[in-house]
This record gives C-alpha cells, sequence and structure tokens, in this order.
C-alpha cells in the first residue's frame, strides 16, 4: 500500500515539476519526507503520512477494504 501511494506522490511531482522544497511550501510536510518517498524508503513513513501528502497535493485517497472469510479446511468425516 505504501509503495501505491509513493508513487502516486512521485507522478504528482513530477506532473508538476515540484522539487521537495516546493512540495513543503504547499503542504507544510518536511521536504525530507518528501525526498524519502523518492528513494523509496518508507521505514520511517506512515501510510496515513503519505496520504496527508497526497492531499496536500491537491489529490484525494480513496481506500477499500474488502473481507474475504478463509476457507475451512475441515472436512466432515463419512463413516
Amino acid at each position: 500500500m505504501k509503495a501505491i501511494l509513493a508513487a502516486e506522490i512521485i507522478k504528482t511531482l513530477d506532473k508538476e515539476g515540484l522539487t521537495v522544497r516546493k512540495a513543503q511550501s504547499l503542504t507544510w510536510i518536511d521536504a525530507g519526507d518528501f525526498s524519502r518517498v523518492r528513494n523509496a524508503d518508507f521505514r520511517r513513513i506512515s501510510v496515513e503520512r503519505l496520504m496527508a501528502m497526497i492531499n496536500g497535493l491537491g489529490s484525494r485517497v480513496e481506500v477499500a477494504v474488502t473481507l474475504r472469510r478463509a476457507q475451512t479446511r475441515h472436512a466432515a468425516a463419512v463413516v
């Protein structure tokens, strides 16, 4: 999920021709975070932070969660 969000951030930065400093001035998010995204270093950046970065750049994130029941391996014994 982080990689998908980061790809969108990078795409927006490139499309708008934004430096990390300009992105910082637009979003009030540290330029170092944008640099980490560009370098694919997500260890210190949360999903929520990435979403805030995207929102600050003028896009919106929609997350959908689908739950599926695991297939059980319990078979009834036939006697």
